[in-house]
C-alpha cells in the first residue's frame, strides 16, 4: 500500500485511526506540568479521564492571561487539555476513592502531579492501585521528586521555581543583568513531554513482559536535560556557565541583531562556507582570511568572537530584516527575522501545513489552535474536542465505563463523591450553552 501524500494530510487526518486508541489514562493533575502529559496522549487517541475535585476543579481554571477568558473558559486551560473526559470526583471521600480504584482497575496508566504522599493519604496511590491492577503504569510528577531533602520538606513548586532551582534562569540572561525567567512555561511543557516518553517506553515494556511500573519525574531535573554542555563543562573545567544573552557560545557567529527598521534578525554562520558567504554579503570578503576568524575554533575565542559579532552588528544596523533574509538566501548563511506572535499566527507557511488550524468545538465554537507538532502519515494526531466544565462527563464515565445504574450514580451525588461545576467563571459552561450540546450522556 502506497504511503499517503502530505498534500492531502489536512483533509484526510480525521478519517485515519489514532495511534493510541484503546489506551485508557486516569489523570489526577492540576496546573500545567501534570495535565500536559495526558494532553499529548489524548491528541494521539488515548482515552483520558480527568478527575477533578468538585465543584472548583483544576487550579488552572482560574489562571487566564491578562484575565482574559474565552466563553468563560480559561485560555490557559485549553492548551494542555484537549480530547479529555471530565469527571468531578472528590477523593477525600471513601466513596470517591472507591470509584477511583474501580476506574484504575480498568486503566492502563495513572498520572498525577500532587505533592508526595497525597495520593497515598487518599488511599489511591501506587501501592493501593497495584492491588486492583498489577500491570498499571503510574507516573508521579513533582517539582523536586518523591524523595530527597526538598521532597521531605514538602516544598511546592511551579515553573518559575523549577527554572530557578535548575540553574536555567541563571544562564538565561544577559551579562550583568538579573536572572531571567522564561515567560513561557518551559519546565512544565518539557517535563511533561519527558514524562510521556517514559510512559510510552513503559507501555512498550509492558507489551513485552506484561509488567507495569512506577515512574517518578522531577520537574527541575527534567529541564536540566536541555542545558546540554553546561554540566560536563563545569565538571571538566571547574568553571560555571555564565550568561551570554542571545549569543550562542558554542557557535560563532550566532546571535540576534537589531536591524535598520528596529526589527531583529537571528544570524548563524558556523560552517566555513557559510561564514565566507556572510562576509561576502557584508562586502567584507577579507574577513574570512583574517587570522582571528579563519576557522570556527579560532572565532570562538572570546576576544575574537566579541569582535566579529561587533562587526556583524554594525552591518546589520544598516539593513532591514527583509534585506538580511534575502542576502542570506543568496549567499548561503542562516538568517531569520525574529517574528512577533501576530506574525506567527498570520504565517502562511504554518496555515498551509495545517499546523495552525481552526477548531470547531461543539461547546466553545470556533477558535484558533495548533495541531500536534508531529505529522504521522497513517495515524494522524488531532484535536477532536476542547475543554469541558467540572464533572461534565460524569454520567458517561459512570455508566459506560463502570456500568453503574442511575440509582448508584444518584447516591454518589448525594454523598458528595460526585459533583459538577460551581457557577464561577472558569468552572461553568459558556453563557450561551443550551444545556445539551457536547454532552455524551445526560443525567436522567
Amino acid at each position: 500500500m502506497a504511503e499517503p501524500t502530505w498534500q492531502n494530510y489536512k483533509e484526510t487526518k480525521f478519517s485515519k485511526p489514532l495511534p493510541l486508541k484503546g489506551i485508557r489514562v486516569l489523570e489526577v493533575c492540576t496546573l500545567l506540568l501534570g495535565p500536559s502529559g495526558p494532553g499529548f496522549l489524548a491528541r494521539l487517541g488515548a482515552e483520558v479521564i480527568k478527575c477533578e475535585v468538585p465543584p472548583m476543579g483544576d487550579t488552572l481554571r482560574s489562571m487566564a492571561p491578562f484575565s482574559y477568558f474565552f466563553k468563560d473558559q480559561s485560555t490557559s486551560l485549553i492548551r494542555p487539555n484537549p480530547n479529555k473526559y471530565w469527571i468531578g470526583l472528590d477523593l477525600h471521600k471513601p466513596e470517591g476513592q472507591q470509584v477511583f480504584l474501580e476506574l484504575a482497575a480498568k486503566a492502563d496508566i495513572v498520572e498525577e502531579n500532587l505533592r508526595p504522599g497525597v495520593m497515598e493519604r487518599w488511599n489511591v496511590g501506587y501501592r493501593q492501585i497495584l492491588e486492583v491492577n498489577p500491570s498499571i503504569i503510574y507516573i508521579a510528577k513533582t517539582g523536586f521528586g518523591q524523595w530527597g531533602q526538598y521532597a521531605e520538606e514538602n516544598r511546592p513548586s511551579n515553573d518559575g521555581a523549577a527554572q530557578g532551582m535548575s540553574g536555567y534562569a541563571w544562564i538565561s540572561r544577559f551579562p550583568g543583568r538579573p536572572p531571567l525567567k522564561n515567560r513561557l512555561y518551559i519546565c512544565d511543557s518539557y517535563g511533561a513531554l519527558l514524562g510521556e516518553v517514559a510512559v510510552l517506553a513503559a507501555l512498550h515494556y509492558r507489551d513485552r513482559t506484561g509488567k507495569g511500573q512506577y515512574i517518578e519525574l522531577s520537574q527541575s531535573e527534567a529541564i536540566m536535560r536541555t542545558m546540554s554542555w553546561v554540566w560536563p563543562y563545569q565538571q571538566m573545567t571547574g568553571k560555571g556557565a555564565g550568561p551570554a544573552g542571545n549569543r550562542d557560545v558554542s557557535i560563532c557567529p550566532a546571535d540576534t541583531f537589531r536591524c535598520a527598521d528596529d526589527t531583529f534578525v537571528a544570524i548563524a554562520a558556523p560552517d566555513e562556507a557559510e561564514f565566507r558567504g556572510l562576509c561576502q554579503a557584508m562586502g567584507r570578503p577579507e574577513l574570512a582570511e583574517d587570522p582571528r576568524f579563519q576557522d570556527h575554533l579560532t572565532r570562538l575565542q572570546e576576544e575574537h568572537a566579541v569582535e566579529i559579532l561587533r562587526i556583524i552588528a554594525e552591518w546589520v544596523r544598516t539593513r532591514t530584516a527583509e534585506e538580511i533574509e534575502r542576502l542570506a538566501e543568496e549567499y548561503g548563511f542562516a538568517a531569520s527575522r525574529v517574528r512577533s506572535i501576530q506574525d506567527v499566527v498570520e504565517n502562511a507557511h504554518s496555515r498551509a501545513r495545517g499546523f495552525l488550524t481552526e477548531v470547531d468545538d461543539p461547546l466553545l465554537g470556533e477558535f484558533l489552535d495548533y495541531e500536534f507538532p508531529v505529522m504521522m502519515s497513517r495515524t494522524s494526531p488531532r484535536v477532536r474536542w476542547s475543554v469541558r466544565p467540572v464533572g461534565f462527563d460524569n454520567e458517561y464515565v459512570m455508566k459506560y465505563i463502570l456500568g453503574k445504574s442511575n440509582d448508584e450514580i444518584r447516591r454518589l451525588y448525594e454523598c458528595g463523591a460526585l459533583g459538577k461545576w460551581a457557577q464561577v467563571r472558569g468552572r461553568r459552561p459558556p453563557p450561551d450553552w443550551d444545556g445539551k450540546t457536547g454532552l455524551i450522556l445526560s443525567r436522567e
